[in-house]
């Protein structure tokens, strides 16, 4: 049987009731956009994280870009994040003026070095974004004790981490705020796009409030400039209905990854290690191989889907030499991204897909 990288037809069929009953409700409430549901699910959602505030956006990406923009991030600043994770922090660095600067990761985790953080920060630092990859935060303890050691706020990026903790405490609570992804892949995915800010600031919640809706206060007077960021109703409405399933969700990815480990034992891949403190949402399930190319053609033979999280680091890309890095910067970043390969983990996922894939990858010798 095909095994796809990515299905959530599952899902939707488990939770069909519940989730047809919530759009129904929605298109007959008169109301499509910054409604009620969307209240409820800021509520819902922050009480879940254990933060007092939270606010609904258009995407994981504008997330980041109006949190720094919160935090009066603009040009001739520089954010400090890792270049293994993807565009998206960076594109969210740059929409407000900033400059990225990076930072290696560490080799066990590929998570952002706290050992590396204190020489990456300059006197034009004006924030430190921590990706928290493939489903587990690095070491916040260190990292916000280098951040406020040198009076530097520290915005999470935990698209890829919802249901997560560090020392038994959600990730989103930690830094100044913290911004949530729930493109239909995430842990808590919606069916289409979408984003949360958290903080326990009101004043910095009352500014994102403005800066998703064109700088308004609640009236049609711009009183910062803003954009148009709204999480819609709909979206909003089925995020309440995954949100009351999400635990179970994250246990069915944590059995998967289990069955996994154990099926991998012995193979010759390497699973990226864990962060003390931490429980694992596996967002991604990752391997580290040699052989990556030859797995990923195996893999495409039997019908399985992959994916590679991330094959170059960002500096190398097209769009992004210009901000002045070299191969070789950052030495175990560039080794990361030349091993990495992502299998398939979803909640509808049935063992014996699991299986499968094992049995391929076991194969690749």
């Amino acid at each position: 049987m095909n095994v796809p990288y990515f299905d959530y037809r599952p899902e939707y069929r488990h939770l069909q009731n519940e989730i047809e009953a919530a759009i129904r409700r929605v298109l007959e409430s008169g109301q499509l956009v910054l409604g009620p549901e969307v209240s409820a699910f800021e509520n819902e959602c922050g009480a879940s994280l254990g933060v007092a505030w939270a606010v609904g956006v258009n995407s994981g990406t504008d997330a980041l870009t109006l949190a720094l923009r919160a935090l009066r991030v603009g040009p001739g600043d520089e954010v400090v994040t890792v270049a293994n994770a993807g565009v998206p922090p960076v594109a969210a660095i740059r929409a407000t003026g900033a400059v990225p600067r990076f930072v290696d990761v560490r080799p066990d985790t590929l998570l952002m070095d706290p050992e590396r953080l204190l020489a990456a920060i300059t006197p034009r630092t004006r924030c430190v974004m921590p990706v928290h990859l493939y489903g587990q935060p690095p070491d916040l303890d260190a990292i916000l004790e280098v951040a406020d050691g040198r009076g530097v706020p520290v915005v999470e990026d935990c698209a890829q981490a919802q249901g997560a903790t560090f020392r038994s405490r959600a990730v989103g609570s930690f830094g100044r705020i913290g911004c949530l992804s729930f493109y239909p892949t995430k842990t808590l995915g919606a069916f289409g796009d979408g984003g949360l800010c958290v903080t326990d600031d009101p004043e910095l919640a009352e500014q994102l409030r403005m800066q998703r809706m064109y700088g308004f206060r609640g009236d049609r007077h711009a009183h910062c400039e803003g954009v148009n960021s709204r999480l819609d109703e709909l979206q909003a409405a089925i995020l309440r209905v995954k949100l009351r399933h999400l635990d179970e969700s994250i246990a069915r990815r944590r059995a998967l990854a289990d069955r996994y480990a154990a099926g991998l034992a012995g193979s010759g891949v390497e699973l990226p290690g864990r962060t003390p403190k931490v429980t694992h949402v596996h967002h991604v399930l990752v391997i580290r191989t040699a052989k990556r190319a030859r797995m990923i053609e195996a893999l495409g033979n039997a019908g399985i889907g992959c994916r590679i999280h991330y094959a170059e680091p960002v500096y190398a890309m097209e769009a992004y030499r210009s901000l002045g890095y070299d191969m070789g910067d950052l030495p175990v970043t560039e080794q990361a991204c030349q091993s990495v390969l992502s299998l398939p983990i979803w909640p509808g996922m049935e063992d014996g897909q699991v299986d499968q894939v094992v049995e391929v990858v076991r194969s690749c010798r």
